[in-house]
């Protein structure tokens, strides 16, 4: 099988992050990523609100009642959002290269990566880029789940372990395995 288009050999040396492509400067992203290592990421595991205290701290907007392992890795705060009583899980990775919308109410489970961001692979620069990804209220991602960027999950939705998402999920429904097909209405 032949492709119709030649795609060009990456040359990673002409590669560079787009300005204001984090939301903040270079300190604060080092400030932040020191402190998600040693306060954020080695404070006991019933710290929830002085987990929630060091997101805010450096912008991001969180709803009372929310609980944050402390193996949660979060790229940029300043661009998440989390409503009240919402709970993320061990070892979740909020890639937030772009804004990350989770509802209230809303189950985010261990080891799920919520990824805003990828590259161009028709690009010689493999240049970067992001899209938003919003997760509705009383939703639930069980363990593994994978997010693609510019997905949008809506409310009272299930998702099954280890089911990845590349496409909008509408509300009230129960998805699962790999291709995340909506199996049934959610009552």
């Amino acid at each position: 099988m032949q492709m119709k288009k030649n795609i060009e050999a990456f040359d990673l040396s002409e590669f560079s992050v787009p300005p204001g492509f984090r939301g903040r400067n270079k300190v604060v992203v080092q400030l932040w990523w020191l402190v998600e290592c040693t306060l954020f990421r080695l404070s006991p595991q019933i710290f929830y609100k002085w987990r929630v205290r060091l997101l805010r701290i450096f912008g991001a907007e969180i709803g009372e009642g929310v609980l944050i392992r402390p193996t949660v890795k979060v790229t940029y705060p300043w661009k998440v959002r989390i409503g009240k009583n919402s709970w993320v899980g061990d070892n979740v990775t909020l890639y937030s290269l772009g804004e990350i919308n989770i509802g209230s109410n809303t189950i985010v489970s261990q080891g799920c990566y919520l990824c805003t961001g990828s590259h161009d692979y028709q690009s010689k620069k493999f240049e970067i880029y992001s899209k938003p990804i919003s997760i509705g209220d009383s939703t639930w991602l069980a363990s593994d789940v994978f997010v693609a960027p510019g997905v949008n999950i809506g409310s009272r939705v299930v998702v099954g372990a280890r089911s990845s998402i590349f496409k909008d999920l509408a509300d009230q429904v129960v998805c699962r395995n790999a291709t995340s097909l909506a199996v049934k209405p959610r009552d």
